[in-house]
């Protein structure tokens, strides 16, 4: 009896310790296993005007989630297993609407109407000349001052075979933020029984406008500390050279010799420190095979905790930022403050600047035509 009291002691032990639980998947996590694929709902706060704002947490059969808000289409966490099975939430964010609705850049939020840059916030459709907002200045970003980002939208469960899925639509306007035209977008998060995250962007119009949505996530699959050793490679053989406010300068360049190229798995942070004039990556690159297809378009590995993802796309291009505007001055979720280097954004897209670059693939949507693209962000561990 004396024996079996210590094995029972040394058992209980093991359960309580740290170590022990890391290695287990979460009780939160296996609860939600437990009950399949499904979505939970549940308040998150009000915006200053009063407008109620929720969240939409969809759970797959193996315990990983997603929880979405419909400020801003935003994702607020997304837990995924490392290599022994436990789950962490590997993007950036706040624990609360509060953080949302200060200042930050772009915390896993849905981008538009325009993704990325437009020069000097001017462009030309249809012989008339239109003036956004300069919020990134001299220059035009990610759809204005109050983008998609910081609209709030309307979300709705949809039923999907192998998951769990929400829809989020927006109704943007004619003349909000000045561009032409009265938007209906649309962007499904679905999160599958085989850890795939998937995003699917529709929109359409009733006049002539451009249309670039992206989502602005910041992954760190390590869950904390900077991405400099996470393992990147970049199905891309050319990249859009920009000038020194980061607008193209028209040129498709190659990235053979430059600190640029990733056609081979690397380290972040092996050449970031070659790039002198804005202290690392934000660089748009042109994805390999044909746009509007399915395919590769980046790789990330982590190697402690043993976390891959895999980003593909139907998108031309993929913007690669090494989070160089983060300084630590930004407190997250659980009061962590979120250094330089802190995660990285893998932003599928158009290129930047294309209304104004008539050799770059076209963002102009017409009436009775539909912008449609699929981006699909695929995790393993080993």
């Amino acid at each position: 009896m004396l024996l079996w009291g210590r094995v029972c002691m040394m058992v209980l032990l093991m359960a309580l310790s740290p170590e022990f639980r890391s290695s287990t998947p979460g009780k939160e996590a296996q609860a939600a296993a437990n009950k399949g694929a499904h979505v939970e709902k549940a308040a998150f706060g009000q915006t200053a005007d009063g407008t109620a704002i929720e969240s939409y947490t969809i759970y797959n059969s193996q315990g990983a989630s997603a929880k979405l808000i419909t400020y801003g289409a935003t994702v607020a966490e997304l837990h995924v297993p490392d290599k022994n099975g436990k789950m962490g939430d590997v993007v950036l964010g706040f624990d609360n609407l509060e953080g949302y609705l200060g200042p930050h850049p772009h915390f896993g939020g849905a981008i538009g109407r325009y993704g990325n840059r437009i020069a000097k916030g001017k462009f030309t459709l249809d012989g008339k000349e239109y003036q956004l907002a300069i919020n990134n200045p001299p220059n035009s970003l990610h759809g204005g001052p109050t983008g998609f980002d910081r609209r709030v939208w309307k979300a709705q469960p949809v039923e999907v075979k192998d998951g769990a899925a929400v829809r989020f639509t927006y109704l943007s306007k004619d003349g909000e933020e000045n561009f032409p035209g009265n938007l209906t977008a649309s962007v499904t998060y679905k999160l599958t029984n085989t850890n795939e995250f998937g995003l699917e962007y529709s929109a359409e119009t009733d006049k002539d406008t451009i249309v670039n949505l992206t989502n602005h996530s910041y992954f760190n699959l390590a869950g904390s500390g900077d991405v400099l050793k996470h393992v990147l490679y970049l199905n891309a053989d050319k990249y859009t050279p920009v000038d020194s406010t980061l607008i193209p300068t028209g040129e498709i360049a190659s990235v053979e010799n430059t600190p640029l190229d990733f056609r081979k798995p690397t380290a972040i942070g092996a050449h970031i420190g070659e790039i002198k004039d804005i202290g690392g990556y934000d660089h748009n690159y042109g994805v390999n095979g044909a746009a509007g297809k399915l395919r590769i378009a980046a790789r990330v590995t982590e190697p402690t905790s043993g976390r891959q993802m895999e980003v593909w796309t139907t998108e031309p291009g993929v913007q690669f930022y090494s989070a160089i505007g983060l300084n630590g001055s930004i407190t997250g979720k659980g009061g962590i403050a979120y250094p330089k280097y802190g995660a990285l954004c893998l932003e599928t897209q158009h290129y930047p600047d294309s209304p104004n670059r008539p050799n770059f693939p076209s963002t102009v949507l017409k009436p009775g035509t539909r912008f449609y693209s699929e981006t699909i962000y695929k995790f393993s561990a080993k």
